[in-house]
């Protein structure tokens, strides 16, 4: 550049040098002082998605929002960042822990996990009783009143159990069933009505393979309807969509189509993108 004198390349070398020096020698000279971490401080076997939190812990989170207040202290007061855990429980049956506490109406719960950095939803507001903000929401985008929440809950499930629960403004809480009844599409899908009597022979378990979990129960939940879960277990309700025909907790891609001869279930289909799976029953 003008007027600037021309750089020796040995002093821009040296100089280099002494500058790198003076950087690392402090660190150089703590580094003698650093002692190797105990073995002890590690856990003998990581999870193997670590830092993934562990599976088993998401689960027991969003589950325990449903009802355990104790619980949840316990465990999202220790690491906070478990408020926001979500959690699959089947055919992409996604349920947040706030959204737990919200489809069952426990404010407490709700309210505590919102504290600790949750996301609260459309549902989370409804369960609240949270009318002039629903209301906008579905002014500000007309529909979204129809979207489902996990398990399949409807925006005015969620509004009508809030209201049952509710410590807090029912008159608030009144007017907004009372809005999302009149809008007519906020109470989720209809399904097609499953006799009684029809249910049994649905029940039992089904396999699709040998291996110890290869298979499917079917079994009656706490509200009397068909549920499916890995075999032996329960899982998430079957809603009738035509003859031996389901979907999944209201999964729009998914199906589960019963097989049936001479008046006998012998098998199930399941079918979602990309996989159709046979299982037989097998009891």
């Amino acid at each position: 550049m003008p007027g600037t004198k021309p750089i020796n390349r040995r002093v821009m070398v040296r100089s280099s040098l002494f500058g790198l020096l003076a950087v690392q020698m402090p660190f150089l000279a703590y580094a003698k002082d650093i002692q190797p971490a105990e073995k002890a401080f590690f856990k003998k076997d990581l999870y193997h998605r670590y830092p993934a939190i562990e599976d088993d812990l998401v689960s027991e989170v969003v589950g325990a929002s449903h009802f355990d207040f104790k619980r949840i202290r316990d465990l999202v007061g220790n690491r906070p960042e478990l408020s926001r855990a979500t959690w699959d429980w089947g055919f992409g049956d996604w349920e947040s822990a706030i959204g737990a506490a919200s489809h069952v109406g426990r404010k407490d719960i709700a309210t505590y996990l919102i504290a600790k950095g949750a996301r609260p939803t459309l549902f989370t507001f409804a369960m609240l009783g949270a009318y002039n903000h629903v209301k906008e929401a579905i002014n500000f985008y007309p529909g979204i009143q129809k979207n489902d929440g996990p398990h399949g809950f409807s925006l005015l499930h969620h509004a009508e159990v809030g209201l049952k629960e509710n410590t807090g403004n029912k008159r608030e809480a009144q007017k907004l069933v009372d809005f999302l009844k009149k809008l007519g599409d906020a109470d989720g899908r209809k399904y097609q009505n499953l006799k009684e009597e029809d249910k049994a022979k649905y029940l039992g378990d089904y396999r699709y393979g040998d291996g110890a979990n290869d298979g499917f129960s079917i079994r009656l939940n706490m509200r009397k309807l068909l549920s499916l879960g890995k075999i032996g277990s329960f899982g998430g309700a079957l809603y009738k969509i035509g003859e031996n025909k389901f979907t999944y907790n209201g999964a729009p891609s998914v199906t589960v189509t019963f097989e049936e001869k001479d008046n006998a279930i012998t098998g199930l289909v399941v079918e979602e993108p990309g996989l159709v799976l046979k299982a037989a029953k097998v009891n």
